[in-house]
């Protein structure tokens, strides 16, 4: 059975959705794996806003629950940090013991990323990390690996599976 790969990202957003979408799960079906696309669900008609948020919601939690491994879009999302959404659903894998993959472009550390004072302060007076990582350590410590782009990323993923023990 192929290993199903929860695509994480704001790419659900683009206008092109869809054909984006099935792109990335061509990609995973090339190196054998099998990519769940959160828009593989479609709300069913007529709810309200909210309830299809709900139903989204725990679609995609389902989907997390039933995928092998995640691979995150890290990219930068309407400003210097990835979608929280996306964010939110790499914890929820962790949390389930599920490997993540990120894959994001961009300087190689936060610092390179987010201007600075001379003692390491934003604009806003708050502290810029400095431990070397291109992400808060709250991911870059969470993933198993990350490559610069998606067609990297579900190469190395698949590697990496083929690689890790029975248990990952």
């Amino acid at each position: 059975m192929q290993p199903r790969i929860y695509l994480a990202g704001f790419d659900v957003f683009r206008a092109d959705a869809q054909a984006h979408g099935h792109y990335l799960k061509q990609l995973c079906r090339a190196q054998g794996l099998h990519g769940l696309f959160p828009l593989d669900n479609q709300a069913p008609p007529g709810l309200a806003p909210e309830a299809t948020a709900q139903w989204i919601y725990r679609q995609n939690l389902q989907m997390i629950r039933d995928c092998d491994a995640l691979l995150a879009n890290l990219n930068d999302f309407r400003g210097l940090e990835p979608d929280s959404g996306s964010a939110f659903e790499v914890g929820v894998a962790i949390a389930l013991g599920k490997p993540v993959w990120a894959y994001f472009q961009g300087p190689a550390t936060l610092r390179q990323q987010v201007p600075h004072d001379a003692a390491g302060r934003d604009a806003q007076g708050l502290a810029v990390e400095d431990f070397n990582l291109p992400r808060n350590l709250m991911l870059a410590c969470s993933w198993s690996g990350c490559s610069t782009c998606v067609e990297a990323a579900v190469s190395d993923l698949g590697r990496w599976l083929n690689a890790a023990p029975a248990s990952v």
